[in-house]
């Protein structure tokens, strides 16, 4: 479990209206993720319970590589650019997996 680039982001919405929108743009672009990037192991996107404007997203890519391949796709970058209007905050953590437990991904060994 050593190998992998991971991230957790942490977004506030300005308001219901704002999160709504967003939560539209987020499903457009996780569509393309699981269609195009099979470097992306992980895209998970959360409500946080009691919070309704904030998101939280698990993200945990094959390498360092496959992040940066992601972040160069045109739905990702559409995303970052349209985003911006409906948050009043985002936090950034990225990972570095340790040890842990994952479901098998199907092409890739060992990750």
């Amino acid at each position: 479990m050593a190998e992998g680039f991971g991230l957790v982001v942490r977004f506030t919405c300005k308001d219901q209206a704002s999160a709504e929108a967003f939560d539209r743009l987020v499903a457009q672009t996780v569509e393309k993720i699981r269609a195009h990037e099979p470097g992306t192991l992980i895209y998970a996107v959360h409500e946080v319970e009691g919070q309704p404007l904030q998101r939280i997203f698990y993200e945990l890519y094959r390498d360092r590589a496959a992040f940066e391949a992601h972040e160069a796709q045109p739905y990702v970058k559409r995303f970052l650019a349209e985003r911006e209007q409906y948050l009043a905050d985002v936090a950034v953590d990225f990972l570095t997996p340790i040890t842990g437990k994952r479901a098998p991904v199907e092409g890739c060994d060992g990750v």
